[in-house]
């Protein structure tokens, strides 16, 4: 089976990545395909205006390796979204004038997610109350099933393969 090598050394089959890439309207905006509002490029990661905002300055950040969701991202990947994320979010904050902000990103068609290219919203958030509209329906921990969990989850963490 044909592969390609991620920064972080796991196998993704090719064909998963090329039809990724080639699918996805950010793949297509990454190639230059279609036009963008960019407010920030690096190396890894692209920073563009939203085109069905949710609020004014509401921004895109991905990064520019092809992965649909967050799990199949590389750490170098996610590293460089990790460091330029807050420094967008200032942005959009000072230039729009909001008094607050989300960062949503969702993972797979159960949670939401429309375009399977890893993506990143910055909505800023207005007394008005324009911005991202939330619901959030909170459950309690069962407190006998939390040890055992959080443990299960614990254990499918891999170390870390960078030393400091």
């Amino acid at each position: 089976m044909l592969s390609t090598r991620r920064e972080d050394g796991a196998l993704r089959p090719l064909l998963h990545t090329l039809l990724i890439m080639a699918e996805t309207v950010f793949a297509r905006i990454l190639k230059g395909e279609i036009p963008c509002h960019r407010v920030y490029e690096d190396d890894h990661v692209l920073a563009f205006l939203d085109v069905f905002p949710l609020s004014r300055g509401h921004t895109l950040v991905i990064p520019k390796e092809a992965a649909a969701t967050i799990d199949q991202l590389s750490d170098e990947s996610a590293a460089a979204l990790g460091r330029v994320l807050p420094r967008i979010a200032r942005a959009v904050l000072k230039a729009t004038g909001a008094s607050a902000f989300n960062i949503l990103q969702n993972n797979g068609a159960a949670a939401h997610q429309a375009v399977f290219h890893v993506h990143f919203h910055i909505i800023p958030r207005f007394e008005s109350g324009e911005g991202l509209g939330i619901v959030w329906k909170a459950g309690k921990l069962e407190s006998s099933a939390a040890p055992a969990l959080a443990k299960s989850i614990a254990d499918q963490i891999p170390p870390n393969s960078s030393s400091a």
